[in-house]
């Protein structure tokens, strides 16, 4: 654990005061257990280290996810005034827009349990997957401009998928002020064969089916029930959200030379909101986000075409509906209360979650009486949660809320840990069927490399800033 002192505000916050250069304070969202779980994970450090930032407001935040990141931890949320702050492509991530996508459907699970194996073998061969995968679609220079732009409206335009996708969609699948322009060569070329694939690593799909239900009326909302067959596709943009990400760092660190600003992470590498850099960063990232949510868009067709042919079910039988789709790792322009007065910010969010609150104009309508739905995955065979946003989150966390369970073993350490096991069979004996383009990626993703999901997902409920609505085991995952 780091050596960054911290102090115990209540059961779910840990307090880290302004000391040497920190602008703001730093608060952790955690509890004991998962303190004392973290060893000698840094990311306490790396919570100060943003506090250090030009125009942070408030606080720099942590979620009970966090674990060590690039520049910020992964979990971390940070606003930024937009007269004197920074947009940091370490503050959104690598993996611009990666984000969840969970659909409903009208099965149940004794619908398909004896279907459920070959399901599963479908969805695996059907959905592109691994590191570096292309998938069928070959996009043409314009209609790939036109997906940068118009993101997951392009795909449906294409006939993948329909406008209720959209609804349901954070900002309807597309932000404002993608600039193509913006991007460089080799990130077009890097995206240009990798729509509608699902990646390695943590990305996955699987089939879930709701196993408890603790809010009925946002549930209703949601149109979830017990038993309910549901879909969470976790995914981003691929290839072309890491060169972008690649390609401001390195502009950036030249930036941060030029305007002489010193920060005790070079990793923290930033550009001033109002500057040349800081805009056209903001527009590269946009279209990356656009990719993100139309090659989400993309998997869920697939996937919707694989169920109906699998279980040979007619669209209106199979009833897959869209519930959210929400992005975890992203810098966002919004209009946020700051002691009591509303005020435009930059948020980034990096392994953290938008959770608005009933009312606002940005939920969907239809979930505008509960709240915005969060969706929290676990690691590989946990399964999920779907929460609600609140005013807490509005009011205390910038919106903002837990994204998954979080690492606590890097990628080496659970390899080593997992060696000599087979780890689908593990699977299979807790009763879900794993497929994977290589064994590397199971030995990876082994359920110890992950903090305890209960766990994170008590910290966010207890401390208001989501509240639960169901929980979701897994019964088959596909992974990269």
């Amino acid at each position: 654990m780091s050596e960054t002192i911290m102090k115990k505000m209540d059961e779910n916050r840990w307090l880290i005061e302004p000391a040497g250069g920190m602008r703001v304070p730093g608060i952790l969202y955690t509890s004991e257990r998962l303190l004392r779980d973290m060893g000698g994970d840094e990311s306490p450090k790396q919570v100060a280290n943003v506090a250090h930032l030009p125009g942070i407001v408030k606080y720099s935040l942590a979620m009970p996810d966090m674990h060590w990141g690039y520049g910020f931890p992964i979990g971390g949320v940070a606003a930024f005034d937009m007269a004197s702050g920074i947009v940091s492509p370490g503050g959104v991530g690598y993996d611009i827009n990666c984000g969840c996508r969970m659909m409903t459907t009208r099965l149940d699970l004794d619908a398909i349990r004896k279907q459920l194996p070959e399901l599963v073998t479908a969805l695996f061969q059907n959905i592109p997957s691994g590191v570096g995968s292309t998938g069928p679609l070959k996009l043409s220079p314009k209609d790939s401009r036109k997906v940068l732009i118009e993101g997951a409206k392009w795909t449906v335009d294409q006939g993948y998928g329909t406008p209720e996708d959209l609804e349901a969609t954070e900002d309807h699948g597309a932000m404002d002020g993608a600039d193509p322009e913006k991007i460089s060569a080799r990130a077009m070329d890097r995206g240009k064969q990798q729509l509608g694939t699902l990646g390695s690593g943590n990305h996955f799909l699987e089939i879930e089916v709701v196993e408890e239900i603790f809010d009925p009326i946002a549930a209703a909302a949601f149109g979830l029930e017990q038993d309910q067959i549901a879909v969470m596709i976790h995914s981003g943009s691929r290839g072309l959200g890491y060169q972008v990400c690649d390609d401001y760092l390195a502009r950036m660190i030249k930036h941060m030379r030029e305007m002489s600003l010193n920060l005790p992470d070079r990793q923290l590498a930033c550009a001033y909101l109002d500057s040349q850099a800081g805009k056209d960063y903001l527009a590269a990232m946009a279209c990356a986000a656009n990719y993100a949510w139309a090659n989400r868009q993309m998997l869920m067709h697939w996937t919707r075409e694989t169920f109906e042919k699998t279980l040979r079910k007619t669209p209106r039988e199979l009833g897959m509906r869209l519930l959210y789709d929400v992005c975890h790792n992203i810098a966002k322009i919004e209009t946020l209360p700051v002691d009591g007065q509303l005020k435009k910010l930059c948020v980034h969010r990096k392994g953290a979650t938008r959770a608005f609150p009933a009312g606002h104009p940005a939920v969907p309508e239809r979930y505008r009486k509960v709240g915005q739905p969060v969706l929290i995955p676990g690691d590989m065979g946990t399964g999920s949660y779907v929460l609600a946003g609140t005013d807490r989150a509005y009011e205390d966390t910038f919106g903002s809320t837990c994204h998954g369970a979080g690492r606590v073993m890097s990628r080496a350490q659970a390899t080593k840990l997992s060696k000599g096991r087979v780890v689908h069979r593990d699977m299979a004996d807790r009763g879900v069927i794993v497929m994977a383009s290589g064994r590397g990626t199971l030995r990876e993703e082994i359920p110890e490399a992950y903090k305890n999901l209960d766990e994170v997902v008590a910290v966010v409920h207890r401390a208001g800033i989501s509240k639960k609505v169901a929980k979701l085991r897994s019964l088959g995952c596909i992974k990269g």
